[in-house]
């Protein structure tokens, strides 16, 4: 048996160009996909994500900041990237290098980009008109501070708005977050009426819910890495595993205490192995005495408390297990399986957190990539 790795996550990018094959055949023909790549692809790295993505079908990328963007430029990624944050000091300087999308929601924001075409005495910068149309984090909320905005770009020559959009808050809800949704998109239609560019509303959730909420352009996220916030027979791929390796396997007699706190005392002799993996690497604590890793095809629930660089399985009922044995946390062995939903749910948190969560010290490979 080939020696296991301490700490591994794989990504599959044949997975993530399928699920956005799928996702494309939801969509409207007549609209585009913006697959959103921010936060590292979600863990699965951002120029992997991307070059998938566009793979797959999608026509333009998200991002979160300008070196988010600056990042994909500078791999060779050359479709057209929206930056999803408010615009700030430094962002338009970075839009011009990168040909970078940028974000704007108030006069100063547009004053700012163009001071910044100013300072280089040449260039243009595109920007799309960000509408709150009730999540409360950016953008225009009123018809007032619509045209506020409108008419300082009519000042700047050198600004090109070609895009408005908003996000839901809640279209993964239920019937009230459902309703909800609906109220945010009717203010959205009406605070971008009368404009001719491409509107894009739809998330994950509600491109799945409400296809007829397509408009010009959907963004798929979560979706896109195999984890749809709401239920779809598209068999969206997981396109993650992470995992890690048994470092030490032992016998306890009945009575003994297992990690910190005391938490956990085995009720009968217990055979035990010591998993290198904690919450040092990015494994929730919160997942201490309920998470299961998968060795040797087998289901082993973690004893007692996950710590800092290790967590401790319960193998007694799997033979054979042995130092250097491979622990999959997320991903199948055999025919058991364990996704992002089942570990954020023993941690309480959400599959988004949970492909985000690993730390510098767990490797990342990709699958089919030149070693």
């Amino acid at each position: 048996m080939e020696r296991a790795e301490r700490n591994i996550r794989i990504i599959d990018p044949e997975a993530i160009r399928k699920n956005m094959a799928a996702l494309r055949r939801t969509v409207p023909s007549a609209s585009m996909i913006m697959a959103v790549v921010k936060a590292d692809g979600y863990g699965h790295g951002a120029v992997t994500a991307a070059r998938a993505a566009l793979a797959g079908g999608a026509e333009m990328l998200a991002v979160a900041t300008p070196e988010e963007g600056g990042q994909l430029r500078e791999a060779g990624v050359e479709a057209p990237i929206l930056v999803l944050g408010a615009t700030g000091r430094g962002d338009p300087e970075a839009a011009l290098q990168h040909d970078l999308i940028l974000t704007v929601c108030s006069p100063e924001m547009v004053y700012l980009c163009q001071e910044a075409v100013n300072a280089r005495k040449q260039g243009t910068i595109t920007v799309h008109l960000k509408v709150d149309s009730g999540m409360g984090r950016i953008g225009i909320r009123t018809l007032s501070e619509r045209e506020n905005v409108l008419r300082a770009l009519d000042q700047c020559p050198d600004l090109r708005l070609t895009g408005a959009y908003t996000h839901f808050s809640d279209a993964d809800g239920n019937e009230a977050g459902e309703a909800y949704s609906g109220i945010q998109f009717r203010r959205f239609l009406e605070l971008t009426e009368g404009l001719n560019v491409i509107r894009h509303c739809a998330n994950s959730a509600a491109a799945l819910r409400h296809p007829e909420w397509a408009l010009d352009m959907v963004r798929e996220g979560i979706s896109l890495y195999g984890y749809p916030p709401v239920e779809t027979g598209l068999g969206l791929l997981p396109c993650m595993e992470w995992k890690a390796k048994v470092s030490y396997v032992k016998e306890v007699p009945a009575g003994e205490y297992i990690s910190y706190g005391r938490t956990f005392r085995t009720e009968k002799p217990t055979r035990i192995a010591t998993v290198t993996c904690g919450y040092g690497d990015g494994y929730h604590r919160e997942g201490s005495g309920k998470a299961e890793v998968l060795i040797r095809g087998r289901r082993a629930r973690i004893l007692g408390r996950i710590c800092m660089d290790q967590m401790m399985a319960d193998v007694t009922d799997i033979p054979g297990v042995v130092p250097e044995d491979p622990v999959t946390l997320m991903g199948a062995d055999g025919a058991e399986c364990i996704t992002a939903e089942e570990i954020a749910a023993w941690c309480g948190t959400i599959p988004y957190e949970v492909l985000l969560s690993s730390g510098p010290r767990v490797k990342r490979t990709v699958k089919g990539a030149e070693s």
